[in-house]
């Protein structure tokens, strides 16, 4: 059996967790695979109930962690590297940037026969300052040059990677779409609905806008709240907001709010009668219910790889208003599923009232998105683009049926 390393960065809730336990579980018994992954931070969602349900028992490394640490990065790299030799794996498959740096740095080291790297997203823009994303690049074009395959999410990732930051040559680029199993967004949605909308008081003739996310820099909140305070000054139209997620960013967003004359609540549990006009609900796992509940799907990013949120949105049958960013543009279907919206206040806030104002337009941007995405970011295409990939990686590099690893 062909035996695969795959290490995640850390498990916090998105994109990568779920395409890391997806390939793990599915890709079995032909790929026997060892997830490995980091540890979130304390403002993050911790995601390991998604592994967990699939049945998948990771192994932790908990000095891999998202910040730069020299100490507790070398521990980490040594850590990957006993791993190594132990599971002697026939590929080594990295997803994100720390766990890139690290598995691959110690796959060349052991010489490791197939070394692939999954960028979801990357750290060049709206990270870092121009001199430090320059160092990471360096770095990124080093290791891609030791790799045996990289991949992109999106054909305007591939396009980025290749011509824009010049990582690699885009011959050496797959493009792979994330995959999901999104049957839960077509099911028992109204009763969903009614659950979600009780919970959180919700009338009948108020319209949910939710953004969903972690609450960091990258994601733009700040701009939502902005063109939020700007929809709820055009409109005569009854609008609830829900935030979505939690992170480093929310006393800040919390104040933002209270500054623009927000009426907010915090949920923290319970949820007493209210006015509030904006809600912060953190984490919530069931997305499911929240898509069911919502009116009107939002992302203001200022990066993106694959953003799960609108692939889940459009599986529900929801209308989006989004910034066009990263691959975006390739997840959903321009004025057909989403409205694209510049990225500044005054138009993202324009975009949402055409939405809220016009029911008939909500309705036909809900129309396509099952169709759009049910086939393209399913898990069982994910599995079966990903073991043709293997297939020709591991031809290429000749992998004998008893292979060695340099220790």
């Amino acid at each position: 059996m062909l035996r695969v390393l795959r290490i995640l960065n850390r498990f916090n809730l998105g994109g990568p967790t779920y395409n890391a336990a997806y390939l793990t579980r599915y890709m079995y018994p032909t790929f026997e695979t060892l997830l490995v992954g980091g540890s979130n931070d304390c403002s993050e969602k911790n995601s390991e109930y998604i592994v967990n349900q699939l049945g998948i028992k990771p192994h932790k490394i908990s000095c891999m962690r998202r910040e730069i640490s020299i100490y507790k990065d070398y521990k980490a790299l040594q850590q990957i590297k006993k791993i190594i030799r132990d599971f002697r794996p026939h590929i080594v498959h990295t997803h994100a940037s720390k766990a890139g740096a690290l598995g691959r740095q110690a796959a060349i080291g052991l010489e490791v026969p197939v070394i692939v790297h999954t960028f979801h997203g990357h750290v060049f823009d709206a990270y870092f300052n121009k001199m430090k994303a320059g160092i990471y690049k360096t770095i990124e074009r080093k290791l891609a040059s030791k790799s045996s395959g990289i991949i992109a999410i999106s054909e305007i990732q591939k396009d980025e990677l290749a011509n824009k930051y010049k990582i690699c040559h885009g011959e050496k680029i797959k493009v792979i779409p994330l995959g999901f199993d999104l049957n839960r967004f077509r099911e028992n949605t109204e009763t969903k609905r009614f659950e979600f909308r009780t919970k959180y008081q919700i009338k009948d003739d108020e319209i949910a806008v939710g953004i969903i996310g972690r609450l960091v820099p990258v994601k733009n909140h700040e701009m939502f709240l902005n063109s939020f305070k700007q929809l709820l000054n055009k409109t005569s139209k009854k609008v609830k907001a829900f935030i979505i997620g939690d992170g480093e960013m929310r006393g800040y967003l919390e104040r933002k709010a209270s500054q623009l004359g927000l009426n907010q609540l915090s949920v923290n549990g319970f949820i007493p009668p209210n006015n509030a006009n904006i809600i912060f609900t953190s984490w919530i796992t069931e997305m499911d219910k929240v898509n069911a509940g919502m009116d009107i799907i939002a992302l203001t990013s200022l990066n993106e790889g694959t953003p799960v949120s609108l692939i889940e949105a459009q599986a529900a049958n929801k209308p989006i208003v989004t910034t066009a960013t990263g691959g975006i543009e390739n997840v959903i279907l321009p004025n057909k599923t989403a409205l694209i919206s510049k990225n500044n206040p005054k138009d993202f806030s324009e975009k949402l009232l055409q939405l809220v104002e016009n029911k008939e337009l909500r309705k036909s941007l809900s129309k396509e998105g099952w169709m759009h995405v049910s086939d393209k970011y399913h898990y069982k295409r994910l599995i079966r683009e990903m073991s043709n990939y293997y297939y020709e990686l591991l031809d290429l590099s000749k992998v004998p049926c008893k292979m060695t690893v340099a220790v």
